[in-house]
């Protein structure tokens, strides 16, 4: 699906867009189109994750999985997460990599604990590569040392909205 010219006629003619419900398969296990695009005035994207949620013995739960990895890497099939990929930021003047991150992550993915008798959903979040927070801009403008008990940068993020899966 992700190399089809009319990936996105077929996804929304057999799925379920962002902040449906989807019944669930029987014992299949729906697969997710995740796409992204990076915001041409900011940063390269570092990776897509898929964050479910649901309810087990009355307690809500959540687990985030990386699905799509920056720079041709892979996500590592233990701990579901991307290996880093070296993106850094200069506190002097706030340029950030531009050799690493990618324009664009397009993956499919199934959540390898679907559990089809489960009521859950699942929403995309994206990351970008790290840029400066504004609290450094202001610093460097300012010609003062960033504040030490604050994160000098930060990883931009959007999300989607979620779907819902209904047994």
């Amino acid at each position: 699906l992700t190399d089809d010219p009319e990936m996105v006629a077929k996804a929304y003619a057999s799925g379920v867009a962002m902040g449906g419900e989807l019944i669930a398969p029987g014992q299949r296990t729906p697969r997710f189109l995740l796409w992204a695009t990076r915001d041409p005035a900011s940063a390269p994207l570092a990776r897509l994750q898929i964050i479910k949620g649901w309810i087990e013995n009355g307690e809500t739960k959540e687990r985030i999985y990386d699905a799509a990895c920056s720079d041709r890497q892979s996500v590592d099939p233990t701990t579901h997460r991307c290996p880093d990929n070296g993106a850094r930021v200069d506190l002097t003047d706030c340029q950030f990599s531009q050799d690493v991150g990618d324009p664009e992550l397009l993956t499919l993915w199934t959540d390898p604990e679907f559990d089809p008798a489960a009521r859950a959903m699942y929403y995309v979040r994206v990351l970008e590569n790290p840029t400066c927070r504004w609290t450094t801009w202001d610093a460097i403008r300012a010609g003062v040392a960033p504040n030490p008990a604050l994160p000098a940068t930060l990883q931009e993020r959007a999300w989607s909205s979620p779907i819902w899966i209904t047994p």
